[in-house]
């Protein structure tokens, strides 16, 4: 614990809001994050308690507290004041295959379960892996690292979603080679199409798909699995194939008003909305 008096002489600061009238300008992330130095500060806040409730992902009454990927918290956050930033990276990474994702969009649950929180602010953990995916890639930390090894076995996965990227990158860094089919026209599911640009900038999803893909992961587009490809050809063609193929069905409410014009399933409305900006030129990003 390199600060243990950090949390009482230090006080919490996140990342500020640009300002309505300048964001509506455009489609972008909205947040301007904390310099290097003011972000080691954050680390510094982090109590290192005896029981970390931060990264326990405990069940409780049917709700989550803590992170359900059992982060690292209090050694990454420590590492952070520390200035270590590329072993805050190698912790990081240890439970969490898309840092860059989950520092933009994770709810945060392991700040509501921070100890700091009790009588205080808790710590800005969510920032702290926001700084540090970052300065990963600007550093070359997170470079392509392709397998040294293969093990000659061939794995399917069917959906490019969160789930079917995770098991992807973690499979293919045990050597095995990995096919990824999505029926869409863009790798990323949910991430891709589901949550809008202002929150997940569709160019850090394409990062992160590229560097799969200098790692060895081969990726499908427009491949429906059942209708374009037989599942009968999967099971041949392949040792093992992973479902991961969402939810895509809506549940829909029968209350008056329903047939009403204008009303759509919100997944459906953010799909269209985000291909109709990826499609055409208001984003300037090429995916």
């Amino acid at each position: 614990m390199g600060k243990p008096t950090g949390f009482m002489e230090y006080k919490r600061e996140v990342s500020k809001d640009v300002k309505p009238k300048e964001r509506i300008k455009n489609f972008h992330e909205f947040h301007q994050h904390l310099p290097v130095e003011r972000q080691q500060l954050q680390g510094a806040r982090c109590m290192e308690c005896g029981v970390p409730f931060c990264q326990a992902g405990m069940t409780i009454c049917g709700m989550t507290s803590g992170c359900p990927l059992h982060n690292l918290v209090p050694e990454w956050n420590d590492l952070v004041y520390m200035g270590n930033w590329k072993q805050a990276y190698n912790r990081l990474v240890k439970t969490n295959s898309f840092p860059e994702f989950t520092a933009r969009v994770c709810p945060a649950l392991c700040e509501a379960a921070c100890t700091c929180g009790l009588n205080g602010e808790p710590v800005a953990t969510k920032e702290n892996e926001y700084a540090i995916i970052e300065n990963a890639y600007e550093k070359g930390y997170a470079a392509p690292k392709p397998p040294k090894v293969r093990t000659g076995k061939k794995v399917a996965v069917v959906g490019s979603g969160p789930s079917g990227l995770a098991v992807a990158d973690q499979l293919n860094k045990r050597g095995h080679s990995v096919t990824v089919f999505e029926r869409s026209d863009r790798i990323g599911g949910l991430l891709m199409y589901g949550i809008p640009n202002m929150k997940l900038e569709k160019q850090i999803v394409a990062r992160k798909v590229e560097a799969m893909e200098a790692e060895g992961v081969v990726f499908m587009t427009g491949v429906d699995v059942g209708k374009d490809l037989k599942a009968e050809k999967l099971l041949k063609d392949f040792d093992r194939v992973v479902l991961a193929c969402g939810a895509s069905n809506p549940r829909d409410i029968n209350v008056p008003g329903r047939d009403a014009k204008g009303i759509y399933f919100a997944v459906d409305f953010l799909k269209a909305n985000t291909k109709s900006l990826l499609d055409s030129d208001v984003i300037c990003c090429e995916l």
